[in-house]
């Protein structure tokens, strides 16, 4: 394999008219640069230059192999400019998983600030559901999640950013919908609008109406808790939902009521898989987002 050095002296003497003169221009002695052409000419397998007591020629093999030598440096270099400028933060890809409600709400800040300061890095938010968000982190499809913190942590690093507490949301033609505040066990009692079985959110509400023996009229269901303020704005039932995606609530036209009670009250944070490192930009990022 040819290395930098051979080529670069090879391509130096091939612009100069002596050993001396490249010596002078590669910082070396004439016997160095002797010895890495005698290296490049037995890896090619033929003669580069022609030599005499005055100057040095290229050979037709000489001539041929130049452009493609210059080739090679510019490639080498450019190389180790990407490089330079991935490791500085200049430059690359950073996926982040994130529940819609995140991504939606404060995940756009959070990006804004770190590109004043690393403008040159490609941001990927993958909007998906907490346990996607957890998925993607372990799998490597994302270098870092914004989620609540996960009921296990097997392969996973979890850093609290803030506390979420649960609300309700009801329309403004619901009959609760003029209230300051609403008792949690009356709101389960009222016809339901739930997230699907598999969501976190859903076992944490059923949690607590099993907690105090509340039978949950679940009148609709939804995979997305976008999609259960879009059934609860038609007044089809009322829902409990985390605070973070108050919003998200309000642009739908949703009253959104604290509840009296603090049943379920959860670390919302960051998350990254425990294996490997982070790559500089997701390191870069996990820092400002801390911050």
């Amino acid at each position: 394999m040819f290395s930098p050095k051979s080529v670069n002296a090879f391509v130096r003497l091939a612009e100069s008219k002596t050993f001396a003169e490249a010596a002078d221009k590669l910082h070396i002695t004439q016997p160095a640069l002797s010895t890495s052409i005698r290296k490049l000419e037995a890896q090619l397998g033929g003669k580069l230059f022609s030599r005499n007591t005055r100057n040095v020629q290229l050979t037709m093999e000489g001539k041929t192999f130049l452009p493609a030598a210059k080739r090679l440096l510019l490639d080498w270099s450019n190389s180790l400019t990407d490089m330079q400028s991935l490791f500085a933060v200049q430059q690359g890809t950073l996926t982040i998983a994130a529940m819609p409600s995140f991504a939606e709400g404060m995940l756009p800040g959070i990006i804004a600030n770190f590109l004043n300061a690393y403008p040159n890095v490609k941001i990927r938010v993958l909007d998906v559901v907490m346990e996607e968000v957890i998925d993607c982190v372990l799998s490597g499809r994302a270098e870092i999640g914004f989620t609540f913190a996960p009921e296990q942590l097997d392969g996973l690093t979890f850093s609290a950013l803030f506390d979420d507490r649960f609300m309700a949301i009801v329309s403004r033609e619901h009959l609760m919908a003029k209230a300051d505040s609403l008792d949690w066990l009356a709101t389960l009692q009222q016809p339901f609008v739930a997230m699907n079985r598999q969501s976190s959110v859903r076992r944490w509400v059923e949690g607590v109406a099993d907690e105090h023996k509340v039978n949950l009229n679940v009148v609709a269901e939804a995979n997305q808790l976008s999609t259960v303020g879009q059934l609860v704005a038609h007044n089809i039932g009322v829902s409990i939902v985390p605070a973070l995606c108050e919003a998200q609530m309000v642009s739908k036209g949703i009253r959104c009521i604290a509840l009296e009670q603090l049943f379920i009250n959860k670390p919302v944070g960051l998350l990254t898989a425990t294996r490997g490192s982070l790559s500089v930009a997701a390191e870069a990022f996990r820092s400002h987002s801390l911050r």
